[in-house]
C-alpha cells in the first residue's frame, strides 16, 4: 500500500523539471508557471472537500483504485494534448485526484500497520508520511531522466501510464481496512464539512498559519525552482533541476524518520527552527547565486515543514472533539493547500516586475517569521 501510494504521488511532481520546456513550447513565463501550479493546488483543495472523506463510507480500495484510474487517463491526456489551456485543466484534475488520494491512502497505510500485534500507531503514520513525501520527492528526478529518452515532454507521461497501472493493481490486491459493517450503513453523499471546533480555535489558528506558510515553501520549490536555477544560477539542465528538487524534498523524509519518536512539542519547535533557518539560507543562496547553498537551505526548510505539519495535524486532532475532528482537520488541510496556491501566484506576479533575488529574499523573511509565530501560538495555546 505504501509503495503504491509513493508511486502515485510521484506522478504529481513529474512536470517540475519540464516547466522550462512548456515555457519554450507555449511562449509563457514564470507567472503562467505559477498559475499552472496553482491550478494543481486548487484541485487538491477541491478533491479534499469533495472526496477526502468518501472512503470512510465506501471503503479505501474503491476510492484509491478510482483515483489511480483517473490519473492514468490524465497521463494519456498529457501525452496527447499540447497547449497551455489543456495543461491547466490536466493539472487541476491531477490535484483533484491527490485530494481524494492522500487522506485515503494515509488512513489505509496506518490501518494496515495497526493490524499487526503490538503495532505502534506512530510508526504507521510515519510510514504513510514518508510514502507521501517520498513519492513527491522522487517524481522530478525520474521525470527528468525519462525526458532524455525520446520526446522530453511526452516520454515521462507515457512511461507513467504503465507505472500507474502497476500502482492500481497493487492497491486492488491490498486488503480493505474499513469494516464491512461500516460500509453497509446507509449513507448519503455530501461534501466534507469544513469548520473549526470552538474549543481548539486558538491552537488551530497557530497551526493553520504555520501550515500555510510552510506549504508555500513546498509550492515555491516544486513550482519555481527551475526559474531560480535559470535566472540566478544559470543552468538549463532538466536533470539538474530534477535532482535539486528531489534532494531538497528529501529533507521532509529525513527529518520525520530521525524524529518520529520525539514528542510533539519537540517536533513543532525543531520544525519551526528548521524552516526559519532553511528559508533564510535559501535567501543567502539567491544573494550569492550558490546552488549548493540553495540545496542545503531547501533541505533544512522542507525537513522543518514535514515535522511542523505532521505534528500540527496530530496536535489538533488530539484536541478536537471526536464529532468535530473531521471538519477541523479538513480546515487545517485547506489552510495548508492554500499555501501552495496563493503565495505561488503572488510570487509569479512579482516576478513580472521584479528580479528573482529580491522576491526570494522577501518571501524567505515572511516565512521565517510566520512559521515560528504560528507554532508559538499552537504550543502556547495547547
Amino acid at each position: 500500500m505504501a509503495g503504491a501510494f509513493a508511486l502515485v504521488m510521484s506522478f504529481m511532481t513529474v512536470p517540475t523539471p519540464l516547466y522550462g520546456l512548456y515555457e519554450q513550447r507555449d511562449g509563457f513565463g514564470a507567472f503562467t508557471v505559477s498559475l499552472v501550479f496553482a491550478a494543481y493546488g486548487v484541485g487538491v483543495v477541491a478533491g479534499l472537500v469533495l472526496a477526502g472523506h468518501v472512503s470512510d463510507h465506501v471503503g479505501r480500495r474503491p476510492v484509491l483504485v478510482g483515483v489511480v484510474a483517473l490519473e492514468v487517463v490524465l497521463a494519456v491526456g498529457f501525452v496527447l494534448l499540447a497547449d497551455t489551456a489543456s495543461l491547466l485543466v490536466l493539472r487541476f484534475l491531477t490535484g483533484l485526484g491527490v485530494g481524494g488520494l492522500s487522506a485515503t491512502a494515509t488512513a489505509a497505510v496506518a490501518e494496515l500497520h495497526e493490524r499487526r500485534a503490538g503495532a505502534d500507531p506512530v510508526v504507521g503514520r510515519t510510514l504513510a508520511n514518508v510514502a507521501n513525501l517520498g513519492g513527491l520527492a522522487v517524481g522530478p528526478l525520474v521525470a527528468a531522466l525519462l525526458s532524455l529518452a525520446g520526446d522530453p515532454i511526452v516520454t515521462p507521461y507515457a512511461v507513467y501510464v504503465g507505472v500507474l497501472v502497476v500502482a492500481g493493481l497493487l492497491l486492488w490486491l491490498a486488503p480493505e481496512t474499513v469494516p464491512d459493517e461500516a460500509r453497509a450503513r446507509p449513507w448519503r453523499y455530501r461534501p466534507q464539512r469544513v469548520g473549526v471546533d470552538p474549543e481548539v480555535r486558538g491552537p488551530f489558528v497557530g497551526a493553520s498559519v504555520a501550515a500555510l506558510a510552510g506549504f508555500s515553501v513546498l509550492g515555491f520549490i516544486t513550482g519555481l525552482t527551475g526559474t531560480f536555477l535559470v535566472e540566478v544560477v544559470g543552468t538549463t539542465s532538466r536533470v539538474e533541476v530534477g535532482a535539486v528538487v528531489t534532494g531538497v524534498l528529501a529533507g521532509g523524509i529525513v527529518s520525520q524518520v530521525l524524529l518520529f519518536r520525539a514528542g510533539r512539542r519537540t517536533q513543532l519547535v525543531a520544525g519551526a527552527a528548521l524552516v526559519a533557518v532553511g528559508v533564510l539560507v535559501v535567501a543567502v543562496a539567491g544573494l550569492t547565486a550558490s546552488l549548493p547553498v540553495f540545496v542545503g537551505g531547501g533541505f533544512l526548510a522542507t525537513g522543518g515543514v514535514g515535522l511542523v505539519f505532521a505534528a500540527s495535524v496530530a496536535t489538533v486532532a488530539g484536541l478536537a472533539a471526536p464529532e468535530r475532528r473531521g471538519e477541523t482537520l479538513a480546515a487545517l488541510f485547506l489552510s495548508a493547500y492554500v499555501g501552495i496556491t496563493i503565495p505561488v501566484v503572488v510570487i509569479g506576479a512579482l516576478l513580472l516586475v521584479a528580479d528573482v533575488v529580491p522576491v526570494l529574499v522577501g518571501f524567505a523573511v515572511v516565512v521565517a517569521l510566520a512559521v515560528p509565530a504560528g507554532i508559538s501560538v499552537l504550543v502556547r495555546r495547547s
